[in-house]
C-alpha cells in the first residue's frame, strides 16, 4: 500500500577533522523528526566542494528509528546530493530490505524542503 507522510525536523551537523583532504568534508548527521514521522537518526554525509561556490556534491547514510504513522521501527535513508551553478538535485531512497519491526518491507522517496532556515519533509511510501 502506498503512504505519504509529512512533518519538520531539526538537524544537527558536526564536522569530522580526523583528516584534512582538499575540497572534501566529513561530518555526522543527528536529527529529530516530527509530525507524521516521531524519531531520531544519525548519520554519516560526505560533500565535495568545487571550484564555484554554487556547485557542489554530498552523499550520506542516516539511520532513522521511530514511530512512522503508529508503526514502529527503523530504516536506513541513502542521499545523493548535487547542486550544479546553484541548481539542486537531490534524490534519498530507502534502502531496500533495511526496515525492521513493523517496517519490515517498507521502501519510498524522501524530499525535503527548506523554508526560512526551517527543514520540512515528505516521505512517499510503500509496506507490504
Amino acid at each position: 500500500m502506498d503512504f505519504k507522510a509529512t512533518g519538520k525536523f531539526e538537524v544537527n551537523i558536526i564536522p569530522q577533522a580526523d583528516r584534512e583532504i582538499p575540497m572534501l568534508s566529513r561530518m555526522t548527521i543527528d536529527k529529530i523528526f516530527k509530525g507524521d514521522l516521531e524519531g531520531i537518526s544519525q548519520g554519516q554525509m560526505l560533500s565535495a566542494k568545487t571550484s564555484n561556490p554554487k556547485s557542489a556534491g554530498y552523499v550520506a547514510i542516516e539511520r532513522v528509528e521511530g514511530v512512522l504513522q503508529g508503526k514502529k521501527g527503523s530504516f536506513i535513508l541513502q542521499h545523493s546530493a548535487t547542486m550544479k551553478k546553484g541548481v539542486p538535485s537531490l534524490t534519498i531512497l530507502v534502502v531496500p530490505d533495511s526496515g525492521t519491526d513493523d517496517l519490515v518491507g517498507l521502501s519510498g522517496v524522501f524530499s525535503i524542503t527548506v523554508t526560512d532556515g526551517k527543514h520540512f519533509y515528505d516521505f512517499n511510501y510503500s509496506l507490504p
